[in-house]
């Protein structure tokens, strides 16, 4: 398709498809926006909601959704310059076991890695026009969450709707234990630590994920309700990236703490 043409609806389920067989297959495929011709917001939505329908299809079930590009640091990173959602999917949770879990490379094309501030849904959240104080009252508690993010995008040279389409270049999860005192703790004042080998890599507030991650919780559902989509009870949300992305490679070990929650030990194996 010439890069000039905007992609039609049959266009758009072919690019699902193709990004299905570049997760399945492990091998990236080159920019939509380049060799597709995608360029709307809108249209990129579409592509990722016509592949989260093909996994459910085969029997994929929904975990909840995740935001993503939030930090100031991340958007630099990846030269995008507003939020995107997407799903996560039960078969990627890693449970951890005593602080640590232990996950495949293999799972993955290009990995990256991030600690977040997650949260599971008590009360059904349907938007628009949701504020930070209605997502804290709906919510069960909260956790220190781990991403894995990654790409079936070539080299990461994504545009904002490569990445949207690509489910947010989602990877997988895990999580620290939740902890049920939401209405004592200040959110936003949370600091993050991600250390590799005994070194202090990454270090970040959580306030960089838009000033506070129960504003980026209440981004995602208003968002969600433009697709006509809710947050239902027990869907977890993970909030988005505190610090930049850091690369990842069989044999890498990440701890990752998060202020009064224990900490959390990520294996690559």
């Amino acid at each position: 398709m010439s890069t000039t043409e905007q992609p039609n609806g049959q266009a758009l389920v072919k690019i699902a498809k193709r990004l299905d067989t570049a997760w399945r297959t492990r091998k990236p495929i080159l920019p939509i926006s380049e060799s597709e011709g995608v360029r709307d917001v809108s249209d990129a939505y579409t592509i990722q909601t016509e592949w989260t329908d093909l996994r459910i299809a085969r029997g994929e079930k929904i975990a909840g959704r995740k935001i993503g590009l939030t930090s100031k640091a991340i958007q630099q990173q990846l030269s995008v310059s507003e939020p995107d959602y997407g799903t996560l999917w039960h078969s990627s949770f890693y449970e951890a076991a005593d602080g640590t879990v232990d996950i495949s490379v293999d799972h993955f094309l290009q990995p990256r890695i991030e600690g977040e501030v997650a949260f599971l849904v008590r009360d059904r959240l349907q938007g628009p026009d949701v504020t930070p104080n209605q997502i804290l009252s709906a919510m069960k508690g909260y956790a220190l969450g781990v991403e894995i993010v990654d790409s079936r995008i070539a080299d990461w040279k994504i545009k904002l709707v490569d990445t949207i389409a690509d489910n947010a270049s989602y990877g997988g999860f895990t999580l620290g234990p939740w902890d049920t005192a939401l209405g004592d703790v200040d959110l936003s004042s949370l600091i993050l630590k991600i250390h590799q080998r005994g070194e202090l890599v990454a270090e970040g507030p959580a306030s960089a994920v838009m000033g506070h991650p129960l504003k980026s919780a209440a981004w995602l559902v208003n968002k969600l309700a433009e697709f006509g989509i809710n947050l239902e009870p027990n869907d977890v949300i993970i909030s988005g990236g505190i610090t930049k992305m850091l690369p990842v490679k069989a044999g890498d070990e990440f701890v990752f703490s998060l202020s009064g929650q224990p900490d959390l030990t990520v294996r690559f194996v």
